[in-house]
């Protein structure tokens, strides 16, 4: 049986990527022709679908810095993100940074008490016009069927292109070898889950909406551990929880005005404001 290079490629990038961890998709080797778009992750029976993921933040529903931190740590620690002291060298998948920052322009002298000085939590917004994908020489940058905006570091060359590109900050470059350990000897991967890939020095990471929590018909980790203020659902399906939500409260996303047309959308005032 004769293949072309591009899929022969395609397949090789793919073994690669699984070979340093996680489930392989043995299935999914078979095929010719095969888009990047179908993965990683995709196509497991019994696993969550949708035609275009999105999802909504809540800021009330967090009570304390506790709360907020519990939902990133859930994050980096079944994603093996690793933790260097240097912020220049940071890696993070989700965060927090303040109103002006998430939200810049946005500011008023009559906003709402505290709002300010609120911490917002951010993350990749998965884009429906994802600027990092047009600019990725090697397509290890690319937009799923279902919206979701993903990595293969395997692909990935360092190039940074694609952070350049990306007005929300949500990706990491890794300056360090995350596989690593620090000055006093601990690793930078705290708690390594050894069902996810490591990563290696000189190449690009981010929130993937937890796609091989999805594979298995289960909510994103940060969505699972937030106690209803991450909504994650399908944004084309009227009837979603996430569709109630936007139709039932107040709304914005970042930058709106760039075009990138953000899946992540945020909650602004109180659980009574409609």
């Amino acid at each position: 049986m004769s293949i072309d290079r591009r899929v022969f490629l395609k397949i090789a990038g793919i073994t690669t990527a699984f070979g340093l961890g996680g489930s392989t998709l043995i299935n999914g080797l078979k095929k010719r022709g095969l888009e990047a778009s179908e993965l990683p992750f995709a196509g497991k029976q019994g696993g969550l679908t949708a035609k275009r993921w999105g999802m909504v933040v809540d800021m009330s529903r967090f009570r304390n810095e506790h709360d907020i931190q519990r939902v990133i740590d859930a994050c980096h620690n079944i994603h093996n993100v690793p933790f260097f002291k240097n912020p220049k060298h940071e890696v993070k998948w989700i965060w927090t940074d303040t109103f002006n920052h998430t939200f810049p322009g946005m500011e008023s002298e009559f906003m709402m008490e505290g709002l300010e000085e609120m911490p917002f939590l951010m993350l990749c917004n998965h884009c429906k016009e994802p600027a990092c994908v047009r600019v990725c020489p090697t397509q290890a940058t690319f937009k799923r069927k279902d919206g979701i905006v993903m990595m293969d570091m395997h692909r990935c060359i360092g190039c940074r292109f694609c952070m350049a590109a990306c007005p929300f900050g949500a990706r990491s470059f890794n300056w360090r070898d995350p596989r690593g350990k620090d000055e006093d000897g601990r690793p930078f991967i705290r708690k390594l889950n050894p069902e996810y890939p490591t990563r290696m020095k000189g190449v690009v990471e981010k929130c993937t909406f937890c796609t091989e929590r999805l594979a298995k018909g289960l909510q994103p980790a940060c969505a699972e551990k937030s106690n209803g203020g991450l909504v994650f659902g399908d944004l084309e399906d009227p009837d979603s929880e996430l569709r109630e939500i936007l139709r039932t409260r107040y709304t914005v996303r970042r930058k709106q005005e760039l075009g990138t047309q953000p899946s992540v959308y945020y909650v602004i005032g109180g659980n009574d404001d409609v």
